[in-house]
């Protein structure tokens, strides 16, 4: 017999599809293990190796669970609304749901391409996934529940007394008896107070707009990042180096109607919760500074000689230094820019602000050393000593961010203290005001403590405590400040102006959005002729022929029937790619159930992921939102835990070996990498698959690969051949150094791949792939199975196996159950070579080794393991036969090999059993013939023998 994967892993594949050996059961009695991969999404032509990495660790993971006794939850599914969906599609000149399907499912594209398809490369690698709760987040049985939960969302309210978010009725209730002056709600600012009988009085529509200031999901003109190029809204993660992440678009500011998310109602409970999750703590911090609380004070400054009574709101979280402020800055987006400044600064002002307005947030906030701004001409008034305040605008402010105004304090701020001296003695710049007893003529002094407040009136001689909390009651005595907690984090935007995504469940009666009631969800995306993107930000659903709502006959009807009495215009806008990532493993627990996205059952068997394996690029975006969505569903009596995943593992990257072929500028003359000698030449990425493993060129296939190559000359090294250059980067197409996982397992088996993968370093670590390190674990995989068959057969036998046998056994299911219980992956694949190589060593083919060996590396190389345990005459899956136990017996040394040395230098070893004395010791060594060749007839003075250590002669 051979060792054939191909074969083998075809064969086994087939049987668990047929038997359904890896569907879990809603209702056990074994107990429960969620283990779960954030999904891909299905944007290109397929996967490359690196993409499989954190699915080979999370299913070597439930294996491992499953011969722990567990009913194991693994499922997988497609993130296949988005962009990068929508992306593809258009490159590729085709529709977004014929592309989206092709790349699940494998088949030929509009252009006559083959495409794998990721569902048959998954099922190629031998994962062990539910495919029968299988979910794409675009598909109208799933998102019919993306949409109910938006419009839950859409009518509940956050309560701070109670906090939590509650039905919108609720809130009605309370203006009904008292209006809303004792409301307290997370809502927008400056609210108008009224009472029961104004509410009451309010029409319709002045009470949905009333309402819509409260809702967790809510339309308000919003700051956006506007990407003209993808003709879309893009969160602040989206956004790279002030370019799209997908297709490095430019992006500007731009003020937009939109649907945002209330998640800043969560913030405390966000923050909190971080203290109870088994995360990584680099992943913690990232959110915990994301959300970003900061304990201070609301201040408002009113502006001098404005028309209309306007006021600058402020929070600091150093009301103590209210005396050294020494101007204002404002936010170039912040609204009273445009009606506070004067005429003679007009003109600066706005082409300030048109060219910040191409720079993202995200880039403002990254660049510390730029400076730059505009005064106002407008001056605001110091609460307390009511002397005149320069505003200036500038795009360190962020209008998103706390108020977005400043009270600039140079002489405690090193980003003001910049400022102010960038543009020192220009018109509306005073000089620094200096409130501490310290030298500020270099820097400024930031610190907390360690200084008293001087020139600070009634704060005078105070530190920053006693400083806060007493300027903090004056404010409020005066009217013109108070105490306040803020937030960094900010409300998500949640609209998109594309074509690929979730249909909102939304018609407008005269403007006002108006929920379809969740009977006749799903409202399914309808055809449309176009839908590329438009530079003026026209949705593509406006093309739509088929997208009015008739509210009489609850149904999508034509477009032009709209007439605003019974037939209504639909919103036009999308939901945004994290929707359906939101609440995707919920849905993974009930899959089929038609009513609801989960049963009670469902939930409160499962409860929450135990472990949870994907990017840490995730962490502002999808991990965020999903625990805000978790716990709103909590809030609702919905989802049975606070937070969606208990246990986070952020798998590394695995990136690809580029190859560079070396151009003499000017000519398509190509130098090998060694003969460059102080050329002047250009390094262009070469596909990889045209280098061998000693990293020469296949010039023939390479003049062959692209037109412009075919004229190619070539100046190799002395034997001819043509040497490229290497360098690790991120494994990508445009790089041509993709290694795809199919031709790795037609060449060398999935058991091999998945072995390689695990064996390339620690999980979390980003690693390089070479191609040419994998024939040694196919190797070891053939050396694996020639303990269990030769030639002519199975070679096993049930003869006792020898102490030895047992003491690597068992030193590898000790090591193997340790290293995945703590997921160092990598470090079990070398105790299976070195266990492998010993029990070869030992010529053991004992059924008593080779049976817990077959299951032990069973997670790691599921296809021969089951084939192993075939031939050892077993009929059912070894997937859930009992992961073998420990025994420490094993491991007990009843011998030990002493080095002899002779005045401390060795010069043989003897094997002696432990329970001898020293005397019993002595007198062996003394008689052994090689002690009497080193003594050669002299007496040692001493003999020193420490048992179990050492034996050393002297003298």
């Amino acid at each position: 017999m051979k060792y054939n994967p191909n074969e083998i892993e075809a064969k086994w594949q087939k049987y668990w599809a047929e038997n359904q050996t890896f569907a879990a059961q809603n209702n056990s009695d074994k107990p429960k293990h969620y283990v779960l991969d954030m999904f891909p999404y299905p944007s290109g032509a397929g996967l490359h190796v690196g993409h499989p990495l954190g699915y080979i660790a999370s299913d070597v993971y439930s294996r491992y669970k499953r011969h722990q006794g567990f009913n194991v939850l693994h499922p997988m599914g497609y993130d296949s609304f988005g962009l990068p969906a929508e992306q593809y599609a258009i490159q590729t000149g085709q529709r977004p749901e014929d592309t989206t399907s092709v790349n699940i499912d494998g088949g030929v594209d509009k252009e006559g391409n083959q495409i794998a398809g990721y569902r048959k490369q998954l099922d190629k690698i031998g994962f062990s996934f539910d495919w029968s709760r299988e979910v794409r987040t675009s598909n109208p049985d799933y998102y019919k529940h993306t949409q109910w939960i938006f419009i839950q969302l859409f009518n509940s309210w956050y309560n701070k007394n109670s906090d939590k978010a509650e039905d919108i009725a609720t809130l009605v209730e309370q203006f009904e008896k008292e209006g809303n002056t004792n409301v307290n709600a997370v809502c927008d600012d400056n609210i108008a107070p009224f009472s029961a009988s104004e509410w009451k009085a309010f029409s319709s529509e002045e009470q949905q707009k009333i309402l819509l200031q409260y809702r967790l999901t809510y339309l308000a003109e919003t700051e956006v990042n506007w990407c003209p190029g993808l003709g879309t809204v893009l969160a602040n993660d989206e956004i790279v180096n002030g370019v799209s992440e997908r297709g490095g678009f430019p992006v500007i500011r731009k003020k937009m109607t939109q649907w945002s998310m209330r998640i800043s109602a969560y913030a405390e409970r966000l923050l909190q919760g971080l203290d109870t999750i088994d995360w990584t703590e680099s992943i913690k911090e990232s959110q915990r500074n994301w959300i970003g609380k900061s304990v201070g004070a609301m201040v408002s400054f009113n502006v001098i000689a404005s028309e209309t009574k306007q006021s600058i709101e402020v929070f600091t979280t150093r009301p103590d230094t209210i005396f050294g402020v020494t101007f204002m800055t404002l936010a170039p987006e912040h609204e009273l820019v445009a009606q506070i400044t004067t005429p003679e600064q007009k003109q600066a002002v706005e082409e300030y602000i048109e060219k910040t307005a191409k720079r993202s947030e995200r880039e403002r906030m990254a660049d510390v050393k730029t400076i730059s701004g505009v005064f106002t001409g407008a001056y605001a008034e110091h609460p307390f000593t009511k002397e005149p305040i320069p505003v200036w605008i500038g795009d360190y402010v962020l209008a998103g961010y706390g108020t977005g105004a400043v009270m600039a304090v140079p002489c405690g701020d090193e980003r003001d203290y910049a400022f102010a001296n960038f543009f020192k003695g220009q018109n509306g710049m005073p000089v620094i005001k200096n409130i501490f007893n310290k030298d500020i003529s270099e820097a400024a002094y930031g610190d907390k403590g360690g200084f008293e407040l001087i020139d600070s009136d009634f704060l005078n001689g105070l530190g920053y405590k006693e400083g806060t909390k007493k300027v903090i009651e004056a404010l409020e005595k005066i009217g013109q400040g108070k105490g306040k907690t803020n937030y960094r984090l900010r409300d998500a935007v949640f609209s998109r102006q594309r074509y690929w995504g979730e249909p909102f469940p939304v018609y407008y009666v005269n403007g006002l959005p108006q929920m379809i009631d969740a009977q006749h969800l799903p409202i399914i995306l309808p055809e449309v002729a176009n839908y590329l993107p438009t530079e003026d930000g026209l949705p593509p659903l406006g093309n739509a022929a088929v997208w009015a709502w008739d509210s009489v006959n609850n149904k999508v009807v034509e477009t032009n029937l709209v007439n605003n009495t019974t037939i209504f215009p639909l919103e036009l806008n999308t939901m945004p790619g994290w929707a359906g990532s939101s609440w995707y493993w919920m849905r993974y627990m009930d899959a089929h159930n038609s009513t609801e996205f989960a049963s009670q059952e469902a939930l409160k068997y499962w409860e929450s992921v135990d472990l949870y394996i994907g990017g840490s690029e995730h962490a502002t975006g999808h991990l965020l939102y999903s625990r805000f969505w978790n716990k709103f569903l909590k809030d609702k009596g919905v989802a049975p835990t606070e937070e969606p995943f208990k246990k986070l593992i952020n798998q590394g990257m695995i990136l690809g070996m580029s190859a560079f072929v070396y151009r003499l500028d000017g000519t398509n003359t190509y130098v090998s990498k060694n003969q460059i000698k102080g050329q002047n030449v250009q390094p262009i990425h070469v596909d990889v698959n045209l280098i061998n493993s000693s990293d020469e060129l296949d010039i023939e296939a390479f003049k062959n690969w692209r037109e412009d190559y075919a004229n190619a000359e070539f100046i190799t090294e002395d034997n001819g051949k043509y040497i490229v250059g290497r360098e690790i980067e991120k494994m990508s197409k445009s790089k041509y150094n993709v290694v795809t996982p199919d031709l790795i397992c037609a060449e060398y088996g999935a058991d091999t791949l998945r072995l390689y993968e695990m064996f390339l370093g620690p999980l979390e670590q980003a690693k390089p792939w070479n191609t040419a390190g994998i024939s040694g674990v196919f190797g070891f995989l053939k050396k694996l199975c020639r303990l269990y068959f030769d030639d002519n057969g199975l070679i096993v036998t049930d003869n006792e196996p020898t102490k030895e046998n047992l003491k690597s056994l068992h030193k590898t299911i000790k090591k193997v159950a340790e290293d995945i219980e703590s997921f160092s992956f990598n470090t079990s694949v070398s105790q299976f070579m070195i266990c492998v190589n010993e029990l070869s060593t030992q010529n053991c083919h004992e059924r008593a080794i080779l049976e817990p060996l077959a299951i032990l590396i069973s997670p790691y190389a599921p296809h021969i393991a089951e084939e192993l345990w075939s031939l050892l005459g077993h009929s059912d899956s070894i997937a859930t036969v009992a992961f073998p136990e420990f025994e420490a017996a094993h491991l007990v040394e009843s011998s030990k090999e002493y080095p002899v040395s002779f005045n401390g230098k060795m010069r043989f070893t003897i094997e002696l059993p432990l329970d001898l004395t020293k005397e019993q010791i002595e007198e062996i060594v003394m008689k052994d013939e090689r002690t009497l060749r080193q003594l050669d007839g002299r007496t040692p003075n001493k003999v020193i023998i420490v048992p179990g250590k050492i034996i050393n002669l002297v003298g």
